[in-house]
């Protein structure tokens, strides 16, 4: 039950913090991707940069053609990364991460998409509008 708490609570707030950046527009063929890159909590910290650093982690991810939304800690869980994804891209994704983030991180990958155009113009608050 935490587990799927974490999941949706990770995918509001993933949601809610790309509306709270500034809306661009988003090409047709692009989707929005949440990657949540999970912790191995038998490393410590120093252990799983190593390993980052031995993959190439930093080169490689997030792959070119794609780009990050948002990249936060989620204490407890790891890190959770939304990126803009053309279609032609998830694949690049999906290998960025196998080859330089496993042994560092297990993942999990989510879909997700800006609802926050849709709801804009009824927020009654406006103090919540940046923009």
């Amino acid at each position: 039950m935490f587990k799927l708490s974490a999941v949706v609570m990770a995918l509001l707030i993933s949601v809610t913090s790309f509306a709270e950046q500034k809306v661009h527009k988003q090409p047709e063929d692009s989707i929005l991707l949440t990657v949540f890159l999970k912790h191995d909590q038998s490393n410590s910290f120093e252990e799983y940069q190593q390993i980052l650093e031995e993959q190439n982690f930093f080169e490689s991810f997030p792959p070119e053609g794609t780009s990050v939304v948002n990249w936060y800690v989620m204490m407890g869980i790891g890190q959770v990364v939304t990126l803009e994804v053309p279609a032609n891209k998830l694949r690049d994704v999906n290998l960025a991460v196998e080859k330089s983030a496993w042994k560092a991180f297990s993942n999990e990958f989510y879909p997700t998409y800006n609802l926050y155009p849709v709801f804009k113009d009824k927020l009654k608050n406006k103090a919540k509008v940046s923009y």
